[in-house]
C-alpha cells in the first residue's frame, strides 16, 4: 500500500492529466494546478508566472494577498526583471518573500519547460523554516510538467484560434469572391463577396457540388475546371487555372466573371482543397466596351473633316485651274469650319481625358447668368435660319459663383444640340429661382427624346440611333456638361417628354 500523501499525489496528477484534454481555459487550469501544488506540498501560496514577449506575466496566483500581488505584477514586467532566468527569478523572488513576511516565509520554484524552451515558472510558498526537500522538488516538478504541457497545448490552441480568426476575417473582407472546394469538389465554405456574386447564402452552397454554382452563360474563355482535371490538372507545371465568361446566377442577367483556381496539395501529392477566386470583371468588360467604341467614334469623326480639308486644299493647289475669288472663298470656309470642328473634337476629348485623371479645374467668379445666355443667343442666331433663340429669365436674376468659360460650355453646347436636333423652331434659355439654387433650362420644339435614350445621354461616347443618323458627333457633349455641373455642385437632368420636344435643365448653388 501507497502511504496517503502518495496516494493524494497520484490522483491529482491524474486529475491534471484528465483536465488537459477537456478544459481549454488556460486560467482556470493553471489556478488548478497551482492549488493542487500549494496543497500537496503542505504550502501557504503559489504563483506561476509565464515568459512572454514583453517580459514575466503572473499567470495564476493562489493565497496571495492582493496589495503584494499588484506590487508583484508590474515588478515581473519591469524591463530589469524581463530578461532574468529561473534561477535568478527564483533568487530574486526568495529574497522578496523573504524580506516581505520579515523571514516567516521561503519558497522554491521550478521552470516550465516545453519542448526544450523555459515558457514559465510555477514557485511554492511556505511558512515554516525547514525546506523543501528533494522529493518535493520530483512532487513540483511533475505538476510543474503538466503544467508546462498546458500552457503549451492552450498557446497551439490559441494560434490556431487566432489563425482561423485571421483567415475568416481575410476572407469575409475580400472585394472577390472566394469558394473553398474539397477533393471532391464540393463546396466547403465561401465568403460573403461570393454569396452578393451569386445570390445565395453560405448554408444553401455549402456541400453542393462546383458544378452546380459555377455554370456558363455560352462558351467561356479558356479551360473549364472538369476539362482541365480530365488532362491532369493540378499535377502540371502550371497548377493554377484561369477561366473567364459569363457566370449564371439565381437572378439574371448573368455576371462577367473571371475564376482562378489555386490547388492545395499535401506533401504526399495528393489534393486536399481547391481555392477558387470570382471577380465581377463587368467594369473590365465595359472599359474594353468603351476603348472600342471611341476608337471607332473618334477614327470615323476625325476622317470626315479631314478628308474636307486635305480635298478642298489640294483643289486649291491645283496648277491646271485658276478659281474666282467666291470659290476661292467658299473653299477657305469650309477649311476653317472643318478645322474649327476638329479644335473643338480635340478640347472636349482632352476635357474628357482631365476627367479621368482627376476633375476639371475652375476659376470661380461672379456670373450674371441673364447676360451670359443672351450672349449665347445672339452667337447661335447668325448661325441658324430656321430657329428662334429666346432667353427668358425674372428680374433680379442672382448673381452665382461659377466658372463662366465652363457654364457657358455647357449652355452653348445644350443649344447647339437643339438646333442640331430640331429641324426648326423656337429654342428658349429659360432661368428659375429657388430658395437654395438656380436653375436654368434649355428646350426646344423638335422631336424630342427617347425615353430608351434617357438613361444614358450623359453616358460619355453615347449616341442615340437617330442621333448617329441625322449629326456628327462623338456623344462627349452632354458627359462634359454633366461633370462640369456637379463640379458646380449641381445637377442636370433631361425631362421626359416624347414628341414635345427635348428640354434639358441643371442646376447651379446660389
Amino acid at each position: 500500500m501507497l502511504p496517503d500523501l502518495r496516494v493524494r499525489q497520484r490522483d491529482y496528477l491524474l486529475q491534471i492529466s484528465r483536465a488537459l484534454t477537456q478544459e481549454l481555459d488556460l486560467e482556470k487550469l493553471l489556478e488548478w494546478i497551482l492549488r493542487l501544488s500549494t496543497e500537496i506540498l503542505a504550502g501557504q501560496a503559489g504563483i506561476i508566472a509565464l515568459k512572454e514577449r514583453d517580459g514575466w506575466r503572473v499567470a495564476a496566483a493562489h493565497g496571495i494577498a492582493p496589495a503584494f500581488l499588484s506590487y508583484l505584477s508590474p515588478l515581473l514586467a519591469d524591463e530589469n526583471v524581463r530578461e532574468l532566468d529561473v534561477i535568478e527569478l527564483n533568487r530574486m523572488l526568495k529574497e522578496l518573500t523573504y524580506t516581505a513576511s520579515m523571514g516567516l516565509l521561503n519558497g522554491t520554484a521550478l521552470a516550465l519547460v516545453a519542448h526544450k524552451q523555459v515558457i514559465g515558472v510555477i514557485f511554492i510558498f511556505r511558512n515554516y523554516e525547514s525546506g523543501f526537500t528533494l522529493n518535493d522538488r520530483v512532487i513540483l516538478q511533475s505538476f510543474a510538467d503538466q503544467a508546462a504541457i498546458a500552457v503549451y497545448n492552450a498557446q497551439l490552441y490559441g494560434q490556431v484560434s487566432y489563425e482561423k480568426q485571421r483567415l475568416d476575417a481575410l476572407l469575409d473582407s475580400a472585394a472577390d469572391g472566394i469558394i473553398i472546394l474539397n477533393a471532391d469538389l464540393t463546396i466547403e465554405r465561401v465568403n460573403d463577396a461570393f454569396e452578393r456574386i451569386y445570390g445565395k447564402a453560405h448554408d444553401e452552397l455549402v456541400n453542393t457540388p462546383h458544378d452546380e454554382v459555377i455554370r456558363w452563360a455560352g462558351e467561356p474563355q479558356g479551360s473549364t475546371l472538369n476539362e482541365a482535371i480530365a488532362n491532369g490538372w493540378p499535377l502540371t507545371p502550371n497548377a493554377t487555372l484561369y477561366v473567364e465568361g459569363d457566370l449564371e446566377r439565381e437572378l439574371p442577367p448573368a455576371l462577367p466573371v473571371g475564376v482562378t483556381y489555386a490547388p492545395l496539395i499535401s506533401p504526399e501529392g495528393k489534393l486536399r482543397n481547391i481555392i477558387v477566386s470570382v471577380r465581377d470583371i463587368t467594369h473590365f468588360r465595359t472599359a474594353d466596351e468603351l476603348k472600342a467604341t471611341f476608337i471607332s467614334i473618334v477614327s470615323h469623326e476625325l476622317r470626315t473633316p479631314v478628308a474636307l480639308i486635305k480635298g478642298y486644299a489640294s483643289t486649291l493647289r491645283r496648277d491646271d485651274a485658276k478659281w474666282d475669288k467666291r470659290t476661292i472663298s467658299d473653299s477657305l470656309a469650309v477649311i476653317e469650319e472643318e478645322a474649327d470642328r476638329l479644335s473643338k473634337m480635340v478640347d472636349d476629348l482632352l476635357d474628357a481625358s482631365r476627367l479621368q485623371a482627376g476633375g476639371l479645374s475652375l476659376n470661380r467668379a461672379d456670373v450674371s447668368l441673364p447676360t451670359l445666355a443672351t450672349r449665347i443667343a445672339e452667337r447661335f442666331t447668325t448661325q441658324t435660319k430656321n430657329h428662334t433663340i429666346v432667353t427668358d429669365f425674372p428680374e433680379k436674376f442672382p448673381v452665382v459663383l461659377a466658372d463662366e468659360t465652363r457654364i457657358e460650355q455647357v449652355i452653348a453646347n445644350l443649344v447647339s444640340n437643339s438646333i442640331k436636333y430640331s429641324s426648326k423652331g423656337e429654342i428658349k434659355i429659360s432661368g428659375t429661382v429657388r430658395p437654395e439654387q438656380v436653375i436654368v433650362c434649355v428646350a426646344d420644339e423638335g422631336a424630342g427624346i427617347d425615353a430608351k435614350d434617357l438613361p444614358h445621354i450623359f453616358d460619355r461616347f453615347y449616341r442615340s440611333t437617330k442621333a448617329v443618323k441625322q449629326t456628327k458627333g462623338a456623344g462627349l457633349g452632354l458627359y462634359l456638361a454633366r461633370a462640369i455641373v456637379e463640379a458646380h455642385g449641381g445637377r442636370i437632368w433631361a425631362d421626359p417628354k416624347p414628341d414635345a420636344g427635348a428640354r434639358i435643365c441643371f442646376s447651379l448653388p446660389r
